[in-house]
């Protein structure tokens, strides 16, 4: 018998030990560090870590595994635990008839991308969160959905009955089940490692590539409003970074349309700084209020691009709010960046978010209340109400820019400016969401790069000091210096995962504090990681990156196969590959880059939308980089901060110290002043050592955007 299941999207949790307050026993989850695991510690689901315990009881009791899958920030977990997982009935016939076990996929994204991909194949869906899958003992999935509803629905099969349906089969003949369950992982696991194999002639690297991408993603790209598609909307930012590099003007437009309609729309906190997850309508409106650091990262650097590119000043001012909101909540005191904030405050989607007009009139002035009526979309009835909820709040709005703010003068703009403010300091005193308060390796490789970059594009020295004391933490913290960085840390406890996503990101992110200080340490640090991931994770017979180390748990080694909302790891390794291998010379760098980018053809040939970093990745490779040395001390931060602001996507900035390559080390400071060398393959300008002519040089040498 076969089974199919359904799904739908995002989160879950809560502890174990005595009894809360509320008098419920607590369960295995309590003793876990994971936030996510935590809010599941006193469900009345016998929950189990993923671990050797849960599946040697699933194996001495012959039972099927519940695998359940989210993250703390995820609206659709906490609406299934509080339908499903808090109900004693439900409870009571998991306990007894499965091993029930929790992850939190940012613990583990690499347990979470083999169900993900598993159910993903067998359903022919496009998956999400929370994921709710169903093992042998010996971890292969035999079927599994996302969100399921508490009961039956017209289209829908409602959780008790797809629990007592897949029991239903295993109780009948579970021999014969897991027999079936393991020869379909075998199909599975043979297709997902044949995706990547290198073949002579399939792997060839052509600048085509990039232009059929560029000129099928622009195609795909909602003109009016931005972003791709008609429904949800996603950042997507590899997409846009991509786009804005590569595309042709129409391309180019999109993308900065795309820019503006998300830093008009509700999905960016027009009162707090920083960007929701994403929003469920075309117009950028609603959001799912949870806020991701790796989307504000991201987001950061896509708003650097644009700026750079246009000169509008809104795009800086998205950098600098979305960087505040950043450094005040998701900061740990000593330097590490939190992973997220809640979408809920007292049990309610969107409430720290949202205002009713009722409230904005005692806030407000009379004149203030018009201009959040004209510009800002407030309405009595309001525009946001969270069906998921049974005791939903009326009449919410989320503040948005219905007048485009291109469309604003500047007296206006002021005004709004100023409510908002005064909205910002009503709003500090609401019940705050709940901060996902792990600190993450991966993540905060992505934040370090994107405050190094912003702190001389913007020039704001802050940002660097903020980036420089995450850089600190996580070494301190996740670093042992003897080769491995551990993935997460949370109240002074580091896991025992080791991710290639952890190592690349922060690579990345070493990378790019080394291109704004040219501190020889960085780069070093960075070489240092660059050398531990190629041993872990990197598929030296096929190239690309596998995403977890070869450990016990993981039934099958995957590699990312698409950029989304994170680039994919092999994405982030062939540009770091091929950077690394531009700064020291080294050719093993640019072979991994290389044959990391041939494995990854077939697939850029045939969903090049899906593939923004690694095209990104591919141009450079192919394109003769412009290397900005800077030999000397004198006057050495002037020159960088030009070159911070000068456009080029791949140009690297370098100094002559450290392990770069050994016609770098040559050059020398003229006049006792830093010095600048710009060369490009093997032609080389002129050098000079001051600001204005530097200025002048990138004038010539600009590729115009």
């Amino acid at each position: 018998m076969k089974i199919i299941i359904i799904m739908m999207l995002i989160f879950l949790g809560v502890a174990m030990g005595k009894e809360n307050t509320e008098g419920r026993k607590a369960n295995r989850l309590a003793q876990e560090k994971s936030p996510y695991l935590l809010q599941h510690a006193y469900n009345p689901v016998d929950w189990y870590p993923w671990g050797e315990e849960a599946f040697k009881k699933a194996r001495d009791e012959k039972k099927m595994i519940l695998l359940s899958v989210g993250y703390s920030t995820c609206h659709w977990c906490h609406v299934m635990e509080r339908e499903s997982f808090e109900n004693l009935e439900v409870a009571k016939y998991l306990n007894e008839h499965f091993v029930a076990i929790k992850l939190d996929r940012e613990e583990r994204p690499d347990v979470d991308q083999i169900y993900m991909t598993a159910f993903q194949a067998m359903t022919g869906q496009g998956g999400g969160w929370p994921l709710n899958m169903f093992l042998t003992p010996n971890l292969e999935p035999l079927t599994g959905g996302t969100y399921f509803p508490p009961k039956d629905e017209v289209g829908r099969v409602g959780f008790p009955t797809v629990l007592k349906r897949v029991h239903g089969v295993w109780q009948e003949n579970p021999d014969e089940t897991a027999k079936n369950a393991a020869a379909g992982f075998v199909e599975l696991k043979k297709y997902f490692e044949g995706l990547h194999v290198l073949e002579a002639g399939k792997g060839e690297l052509k600048r085509e590539l990039i232009t059929e991408a560029a000129t099928k993603t622009a195609g795909m790209m909602d003109l009016v409003w931005g972003g791709m598609g008609t429904d949800n909307k996603f950042p997507q930012v590899s997409v846009l970074r991509f786009l804005l590099q590569q595309g042709d003007k129409k391309a180019k437009e999109a993308a900065l349309l795309t820019c503006r309609r998300m830093l008009d729309g509700g999905i960016h906190d027009q009162v707090s700084g920083g960007f929701h997850r994403y929003a469920v309508d075309r117009e950028w409106l609603v959001p799912h209020f949870e806020k991701m650091l790796y989307d504000q990262a991201q987001l950061v650097e896509l708003y650097l691009d644009a700026w750079l590119m246009t000169g509008e000043e809104d795009f800086a001012a998205a950098v600098r709010s979305t960087t505040a909101y950043v450094l005040r909540d998701l900061t740990h005191p000593e330097g590490g960046f939190f992973c997220a904030q809640d979408a809920q405050s007292e049990g309610k989607e969107g409430k720290c978010f949202c205002w009713t007009l009722a409230e904005l009139k005692k806030i407000l002035s009379e004149e203030e209340l018009a201009l959040a009526q004209e510009v800002l979309g407030v309405t009595e009835k309001g525009n946001f109400f969270d069906h998921s909820d049974p005791e939903a709040l009326p009449d919410q709005n989320v503040l948005h820019f219905k007048v485009r703010r291109e469309d604003l003068d500047a007296g206006k703009r002021a005004k709004v400016s100023a409510l908002l403010a005064k909205l910002e300091v009503v709003k500090a005193k609401r019940v705050p969401p709940a901060t996902d308060d792990k600190v993450l390796a991966s993540w905060n490789g992505l934040m370090i790069g994107a405050l190094a970059r912003a702190s001389h594009v913007l020039s704001e020295p802050e940002y660097l000091k903020a980036a420089e004391k995450a850089h600190r933490f996580i070494k301190a913290k996740l670093w042992d210096g003897e080769g491995t960085l551990y993935h997460r840390w949370r109240e002074g406890e580091r896991d025992a995962s080791k991710q290639s996503g952890s190592y690349l990101h922060l690579l990345r992110g070493s990378r790019m504090l080394y291109e704004v200080t040219l501190d020889p340490a960085y780069l070093g640090f960075a070489i240092e990681l660059a050398d531990q991931a190629k041993v872990l994770f990197y598929d030296d017979k096929n190239g690309g990156f596998f995403q977890g180390e070869t450990r016990v748990d993981l039934v099958l080694r995957l590699k990312g196969q698409f950029d989304g909302a994170l680039p994919t790891e092999s994405s982030v390794a062939a540009r770091e590959y091929a950077v690394l291998a531009a700064m020291t010379g080294r050719g093993d760098f640019r072979e991994i880059a290389e044959k990391t980018l041939r494995s990854y053809v077939p697939m850029m040939r045939e969903s090049g939308s899906g593939m923004g970093e690694m095209m990104r990745a591919l141009d450079f490779f192919l394109d003769k980089p412009a290397r900005l040395v800077i030999a000397g001390d004198a006057g050495k931060e002037g020159l960088l901060k030009v070159c911070a602001k000068h456009w080029d996507p791949t140009m690297i900035t370098l100094g002559n110290l450290g392990k770069v390559d050994e016609f770098t080390l040559g050059l020398k400071p003229m006049d006792e002043k830093a010095t600048a060398y710009y060369c490009v393959g093997e032609t080389c300008q002129l050098p000079v050592n001051t600001v204005e002519g530097l200025e002048k040089l990138f004038k010539r040498m600009a590729k115009k955007p």
